[in-house]
C-alpha cells in the first residue's frame, strides 16, 4: 500500500536523520524532494544546480541571500514560493522546528533545458502587452506568495511524483511545463506593474492598473476607471484579463491582502489593518486573507514577530 507522501507520521517513521529527513522522486527533466526539519537550526546552506522551485507546506523558515554585496533576509510561510536559479546559495534558519511541529517543505528541480524549450513557445504565442518582453527565465530569486491555483498544482504535482500511474511521465511532465508558466507569468506580470508604476500614463490600461495599485483601499468604481482608460467596461475587462489574468476587482482584493500582509508584517493590530486596506467587515477580511495566504491575519502577524525576535 502507498502511503501518503505528505504524511508526517509515515515519514516520521522511516526517517533516518535526527535534524532533516528528506525523500526524493525522479520525473522526466525534474526532481521533487519534501523536507522535514524536527530541531531549530540556523545557517543550513542550499545551493541549486538547476532552477528550484521551493514551496514551503508548514512551519516557518528565515532565507538568508546576498545581492550586489548586501544581505537579504526572508521569512519564508506557508503558501508561499521560494524560486532560486542555478548556481544560487542561500542559508536557511529553522526557528520554529521541533519533534512534534517540525518544518516541511518541498523543492522541485527544474532542468534548464526544461526552461528555455516553454519560454521558446510563450515567446512564439504570447505578448506581454505594451512591454518587450522575451519571456527568458531571468536569473535571480524570486520570492512571492503563491496562488490557490498554484498550491493545487504543488498538490497534485506531489501526486503525481509520488504514485504509480500508467501515464504518469506524461502527467508530471505537463505539471511541471505548467509550473514553469506560472513562474514565467508571475515575472512578466511584476514587469508590467513596474512598467506602469515608472509610466502610468502610457496607455489606458496602464493608468487604469496604477490608479488600482496607488488606491486599492478606495472603493472600486469601474465606471471612473473606463473613463480613465477610455475604454468601454467590456474592454476595460477583456484587457485586464489578457495583461493580468483577473478582472480589476480581483486585482483589487489582491493588492489589498498584500498590502494588508506588509501592515501585519510591521506590527500593526488586525483591525486596524483590516480597515486601513479598505475592507469594511473584520470577519469577511479574515477569511480573505485566511484562503489567499493560508493561515489567519493573527498567525501571519504573530509569524514574523516571533522571526523579529530571533537573531
Amino acid at each position: 500500500m502507498n502511503k501518503d507522501p505528505l504524511d508526517l507520521d509515515s515519514r516520521r517513521e522511516q526517517r533516518h536523520l535526527l535534524v532533516e529527513n528528506k525523500v526524493s522522486f525522479q520525473g522526466p527533466d525534474s526532481e521533487l524532494s519534501i523536507y522535514d526539519t524536527y530541531r531549530a537550526a540556523s545557517r543550513v546552506g542550499l545551493g541549486a544546480d538547476q532552477l528550484l522551485f521551493c514551496g514551503m507546506v508548514t512551519g516557518k523558515k528565515v532565507m538568508h541571500s546576498v545581492h550586489d554585496g548586501l544581505e537579504k533576509d526572508q521569512v519564508f510561510l506557508p503558501h508561499e514560493s521560494y524560486v532560486m536559479s542555478p548556481g544560487e546559495f542561500v542559508e536557511i534558519d529553522f526557528p520554529e522546528a521541533n519533534e512534534a511541529q517540525p518544518t516541511t517543505c518541498l523543492t522541485i528541480e527544474i532542468s534548464k533545458e526544461r526552461i528555455e524549450t516553454v519560454s521558446e513557445k510563450m515567446r512564439d504565442i504570447t505578448q506581454l502587452g505594451m512591454l518587450q518582453h522575451d519571456w527568458q527565465y531571468q536569473p535571480h530569486i524570486v520570492h512571492t506568495h503563491h496562488t490557490a491555483a498554484t498550491q493545487q498544482l504543488l498538490e497534485k504535482l506531489v501526486s503525481l511524483f509520488t504514485h504509480n500511474h500508467p501515464d504518469k511521465e506524461m502527467m508530471v511532465d505537463l505539471g511541471v511545463s505548467e509550473l514553469v508558466i506560472r513562474l514565467l507569468r508571475e515575472q512578466g506580470r511584476e514587469q508590467l506593474l513596474e512598467y506602469c508604476r515608472q509610466s502610468p500614463d502610457a496607455t489606458g490600461i496602464s493608468s487604469a492598473i496604477n490608479y488600482l495599485t496607488e488606491y486599492s483601499a478606495l472603493p472600486l468604481d469601474i465606471d471612473a476607471l473606463c473613463r480613465l482608460a477610455c475604454m468601454s467596461r467590456s474592454k476595460l475587462y477583456i484587457e485586464f484579463k489578457k495583461q493580468l489574468g483577473c478582472s480589476p476587482s480581483e486585482y483589487l482584493q489582491q493588492q489589498r491582502l498584500k498590502n494588508a500582509a506588509k501592515l501585519l508584517q510591521a506590527g500593526n493590530k488586525v483591525s486596524e489593518v483590516c480597515y486601513h486596506t479598505g475592507f469594511n467587515d473584520l470577519s469577511h477580511f479574515s477569511r480573505r486573507f485566511s484562503r489567499f495566504f493560508g493561515q489567519s491575519p493573527t498567525q501571519y502577524r504573530n509569524h514574523f514577530l516571533a522571526s523579529n525576535t530571533i537573531k
